[in-house]
């Protein structure tokens, strides 16, 4: 399978964002730095209740698919959370949502302050998700192409009863090859449009958004989920794409010829896993627009919110439960 930190592009010209931009415009996602994986074999970090730390800010889609998997599994107790600001500052993401601006756990202000205790030679951006083992405090995971995979299956002891299996086995082949899919043109496929630099670059990623969205609205016209009838984390990752693309993307990052309420198949979708819990109650519509409208993806000098969309719809009624 692909891995999703894999670099297409080599040769990458000066941008803000650690040199992310290729010579043709296209945006190139950095690597991920710290992939140890999450196990029992050597040199593999071993899981362990109280040992991790998951920092995030809930404006980050690649963060709250962690989240929202670590709430389905009932892993609250076994990780604990940091959350910074979802407005990224010119020193990276701020904890000054907590008392005196810093982590309480870790005692930091700034992310790349523990990325930097970590690794002095890092000099990448400092990335959410991000695990941090407290007894050493060291930023052992920021892998979020394989993060949720590892709480689905290394932590699966600490599982409270009566979890979900969103990893199941019999469907694990057919869920990574969905998973890169849905990475490369959808849930990277936004940034792949909104950063781009040349006006080809974003119309490819544009395109082939769209022609993966409107198969997508044709998948969901036949199952209740993307695998059938059972949530598994190819639905957890589709789902974030999905809650920021009416209030952010569409506008932000210029991906516009279709809102999310216009897929009648994809917005009931949505719907349901919203009003499922883990999903609706880790989304935060308004961390995710000031994220996204105040933050360095938009040039908004003056620094104005946008009133809508009304993200009240996202608790009306959908149509989902007619697959049982």
């Amino acid at each position: 399978m692909a891995q999703e930190n894999t670099i297409l592009d080599t040769h990458i010209v000066n941008h803000e964002d650690a040199n992310e931009i290729t010579k043709d415009g296209a945006f190139n996602r950095q690597k991920n730095r710290f992939t140890t994986p999450f196990g029992e074999g050597p040199g593999e970090l071993p899981a362990e209740a109280g040992r991790y730390r998951l920092l995030w800010a809930r404006i980050c889609p690649w963060a709250h698919r962690a989240v929202i998997v670590r709430e389905l599994l009932g892993l609250q107790e076994v990780i604990s959370l940091g959350t910074a600001s979802p407005v990224r500052t010119e020193n990276g993401w701020e904890f000054s949502l907590d008392e005196g601006g810093v982590d309480p756990l870790l005692g930091i202000r700034y992310l790349p302050e523990i990325y930097a205790e970590t690794d002095p030679e890092y000099s990448g951006r400092a990335t959410v998700p991000a695990v941090v083992d407290v007894t050493t405090r060291k930023v052992v995971n920021n892998d979020y192409f394989r993060l949720t995979n590892y709480f689905e299956t290394a932590f699966k002891p600490f599982h409270k009863a009566g979890a979900p299996d969103l990893y199941p086995e019999a469907l694990r082949t057919g869920i990574d090859a969905l998973n890169d899919i849905l990475f490369h043109e959808v849930n990277n496929g936004v940034y792949k449009a909104g950063f781009a630099k040349s006006q080809q670059a974003y119309e490819q990623a544009y395109d082939v958004l769209f022609a993966r969205l409107d198969q997508l609205e044709e998948r969901l016209s036949t199952r209740r989920y993307l695998l059938g009838d059972q949530i598994t984390d190819a639905d957890v990752r589709l789902y974030v794409t999905l809650a920021r693309f009416d209030v952010a993307y569409y506008s932000v990052f210029r991906t516009n010829r279709n809102r999310i309420v216009d897929f009648p198949n994809l917005w009931n979708y949505a719907k349901d896993l919203y009003q499922t819990p883990g999903f609706g109650d880790t989304t935060d519509f308004e961390a995710i627009k000031r994220g996204y409208q105040l933050g360095n993806h938009a040039e908004n000098p003056y620094q104005i919110l946008g009133k809508g969309p009304d993200v009240s719809i996202w608790n009306e009624s959908h149509d989902r439960n007619r697959f049982q």
